[in-house]
């Protein structure tokens, strides 16, 4: 007859389930068992020993004089009874002893897929609960299958089955199976009674945690991450602070010759990270942010969370980053809109805007000049999303611009 002694060790041996929760689950499980056979549980105990791994079933009733059992659930006759123990008086409970062929074959099949069941139970609800405290913290795993749309992986630390989206990758990561991937825990999804772990390259957290191990001074709190704003991949900036006046936080994270940023710019597909030192000075703030740009000047308006940002003719392009990378950290990582300008300075040979008025529109150039571009140079400093983002002119229309221009420039 098949008992359940085995599924109880390995529920014993289950090291993430507390004994009380075992206790109460093995019970559940064996009273449902006897109200199927006996219709009610009341007048039955079970006993779990957590420490042997074994259980009883115990059936008492109250022993009363032959002829007077009026309820065969909770009553036994004195006769019954001395057949077990001649030592029985009326009156007296009468304890019998189940055992698991007492309730059919059938029965402790069923019962036995219950507990696995709910041990299955137990155990995904104690791994959900285990990665929603890790959220925010860096696994390393196992590449165990790559699908189209996600890459599954199996973490170093529990044997846990994590999942990579698509979305949450690099431009240039490429995984193989049993390849390592370290990512950062971004969520624990509840999809059809299942709790799925999704990992993240992409979150700025992940930035974050290796910006902690690799910089002491930052785990130990001595220097502070106030912001990160990532284009992942390709750029990133990292608004740091310290308290102690001693310390260098920009130094102290870049390290000496580049020694801790260059191991996370490796991790993260060359992704160029810029360490900006935090101030509560907009101004510098901002200029600070444009980084490697070098800014004359700025004009703030504060209300309306708007810079005017004016560098020299050959910082312009810095400033803007490539596909208009920089500009849009820069703007994200201080809340302000950046509008940079060429400064006034005149420089080589530039022509303005007006003399192209036989082959431009009056009113396209008057758009350009409104955004300060009023020469052609200074239209041509300037990438063709930042001129479509600033004067809401169609891409079409600056292109042929572009065009009218760099002809002037050719000879």
């Amino acid at each position: 007859m098949m008992n359940l002694v085995d599924t109880f060790s390995e529920f014993k041996s289950g090291k993430n389930i507390d004994r009380p929760t075992m206790v109460r689950v093995l019970e559940d499980v064996f009273r449902t068992l006897i109200k199927k056979k006996y219709g009610s549980d009341e007048n039955f105990d079970v006993i779990v020993n957590t420490t042997k791994g074994d259980l009883e079933l115990w059936r008492v009733r109250q022993i009363v004089a032959d002829g007077e059992v009026t309820d065969e659930k909770s009553q036994v006759s004195i006769s019954e009874a001395r057949m077990s123990d001649d030592d029985y008086e009326v009156g007296e409970d009468f304890y019998q002893q189940l055992g698991l062929n007492d309730f059919g074959r059938r029965a402790i099949m069923a019962a036995r897929q219950t507990l696995i069941s709910r041990i299955m139970e137990l155990e995904k609800e104690h791994t959900r609960q285990i990665y929603l405290e890790r959220i925010g913290e860096i696994v390393t795993a196992e590449v165990h299958q790559v699908l189209k749309k996600e890459i599954i992986a199996i973490d170093d630390a529990t044997d846990t089955e994590v999942i990579l989206p698509r979305r949450e990758m690099i431009r240039g990561d490429f995984y193989r199976k049993g390849d390592v991937v370290r990512a950062v825990v971004k969520s624990v999804e509840m999809v059809n009674s299942n709790s799925n772990v999704v990992i993240s390259r992409t979150s700025e957290m992940f930035l974050e945690k290796l910006l902690e191990q690799e910089v002491p001074e930052i785990e130990d709190g001595l220097i502070t991450i106030q912001k990160i704003v990532r284009i992942p991949g390709e750029r990133a900036k990292v608004s740091v602070e310290s308290y102690d006046d001693r310390i260098d936080p920009v130094g102290a994270c870049v390290g000496m010759k580049g020694s801790r940023i260059h191991g996370i710019v490796r991790e993260l597909r060359n992704e160029n990270i810029d360490i900006i030192n935090h101030t509560n000075n907009v101004s510098l703030f901002i200029q600070r942010s444009l980084t490697p740009a070098k800014v004359t000047s700025i004009e703030l308006d504060e209300e309306n969370k708007r810079a005017n940002v004016f560098l020299k003719p050959d910082q312009v392009s810095l400033a803007i980053g490539k596909k208009g990378s920089n500009i849009k950290l820069a703007g994200e990582i201080t809340g302000y809109e950046i509008d940079v300008y060429r400064d006034s300075e005149e420089y080589d040979v530039d022509i303005d805007l007006e003399e192209f008025a036989d082959e431009i529109e009056m009113w396209i150039i008057d758009t350009f000049k409104n955004i300060g571009c009023d020469t052609a140079k200074s239209v041509l400093e300037l990438s063709i999303d930042e001129l479509v983002r600033r004067t809401d002119l169609e891409e079409e229309t600056i292109n042929d611009v572009i065009k009218i221009l760099e002809e002037e420039f050719k000879d």
